[in-house]
């Protein structure tokens, strides 16, 4: 057995000081869709509800063994790996700096208190996490600090392969296939490094946001870059760059193991695993579900290892979740109608809709024409199809009306 692979056992157990092992579940629903053995390893039901706690502690455990007297940790970070450090932090009883960017939502500050108590100390500062960073790295250095990297750090992988440890233990063999969420690459490098020496039969397959495809960009430059432009809803996996270490660990990926996962659909298979299973999962925690259909045929009959790699949904997202969902799915659209401004207009175009068709939106954007005016329509229906219909007739009337749910300008501002 590699180093590398008994390191991870050490972590493992070392970790049993603060949880059992997550539930790797076999989920009746999805094996049934796909005819295959579909397993969940439920990371989103650690103490912090995200894996991040195994990176967080592994690396301060081993700075402390390396330094017993290393007693002040600085993170910066606005979700789930501040609330590992915290959690870490008060586990060890020491203190805790932890950096977060001024915009970070309320409920995600208080979970980090909670899981911190008094051990750690949040400062709000940088509109960017970028700014936030460099604020951290630069306290860090002042204070005499360790700085505990989220993912770009040997120890923080050591860490999140235990998740890969857990599964072998649990499944009690090696499964055909593990699919792994990709962010900075940190749980992907460290359960890729232990399966690969203790189960080499087993395939990966790794899954990134359409809106940060870090990895993709890696495998196809051969090495780390950063893309220019990253869409953070995602924001568990929503990672400019990914880390020169896990990197390092990954190098033999191919373009075809790697998968990207549209944030809208993501949105769909959240709703899916919470209606259905009764799962809460947040957009990264999604996406290695998210990815099935189209593995459909390759996993056919195959035992599969999908990693919800966290569950930190804030419910007040829910309506945008649902929104976006049912954008993807051609259930929802929104556009702009040039209505003619006489008696009865209005009435003509109620009476184009069909009985599943519910209007969630009207507002007239400008009052001044003389004969037009415009309007703002979202509507709402039950089979894509409905909207052809819909359409078709305004054109046979003579409306004019310009469709905008998929331009991204005019909804920003819009809707």
């Amino acid at each position: 057995m590699s180093e590398f692979a008994l390191s991870a056992q050490a972590a493992t157990r070392a970790l049993r000081a603060l949880f059992e092992p997550t539930p790797l579940q076999l989920n009746a629903h999805l094996s049934k869709r796909f005819d295959a053995e579909v397993w969940l390893k439920r990371e989103d039901l650690t103490p912090v509800r995200s894996y991040k706690i195994r990176g967080a502690f592994t690396a301060m455990r081993k700075l402390r063994e390396r330094d017993p007297s290393a007693a002040h940790f600085v993170c910066a970070s606005a979700g789930n790996h501040a609330q590992g450090v915290a959690f870490a932090c008060r586990h060890f009883g020491v203190k805790g700096t932890i950096f977060m960017p001024v915009t970070t939502p309320q409920q995600k500050i208080d979970k980090t208190k909670t899981f911190g108590g008094d051990a750690v100390e949040i400062v709000l500062t940088g509109d960017y996490f970028d700014d936030t960073l460099a604020s951290a790295q630069e306290f860090c250095r002042e204070a005499g600090a360790h700085f505990l990297a989220p993912f770009d750090d040997p120890d923080v992988i050591e860490g999140q392969a235990s998740v890969g440890v857990e599964i072998l233990d649990q499944l009690g063999g090696a499964p055909d296939m593990v699919i792994l969420p990709v962010g900075g690459g940190g749980l992907a490098a460290g359960v890729t490094g232990y399966l690969r020496a203790t189960a080499p039969d087993t395939e990966f397959r790794f899954v990134e946001p359409l809106g940060g495809a870090s990895l993709t960009a890696a495998v196809k430059a051969h090495e780390p870059v950063t893309i220019s432009q990253v869409n953070s809803f995602v924001d568990g996996a929503a990672v400019a760059r990914i880390g020169a270490r896990p990197f390092a660990e990954l190098g033999w990926v191919t373009p075809e193991q790697v998968h990207l996962a549209p944030e809208d659909r993501i949105c769909i298979t959240m709703l899916e695993m919470l209606n259905v299973e009764g799962v809460v999962l947040e957009p990264a925690g999604a996406m290695s579900v998210d990815i099935l259909p189209e593995l459909a045929e390759t996993i056919r009959g195959k035992r599969v290892v999908c990693v919800t790699s966290g569950g930190n949904f804030d419910f007040e997202r829910l309506p945008e979740v649902r929104e976006r969902a049912q954008r993807y799915s051609g259930l929802k659209k929104y556009f702009i109608l040039r209505l003619p401004q006489r008696p009865g207009a209005l009435k003509d175009f109620l009476q184009m809709l069909g009985p599943d068709d519910d209007i969630a939106r009207f507002e007239y954007l400008k009052k001044s024409a003389r004969n037009f005016g415009s309007v703002l329509i979202g509507i709402e229906t039950k089979r894509a199809e409905n909207f052809t219909e819909l359409f078709a007739k305004l054109d046979a009337e003579g409306f004019v009306w310009r469709d905008i749910t998929e331009d991204e300008t005019l909804a920003e501002f819009l809707i």
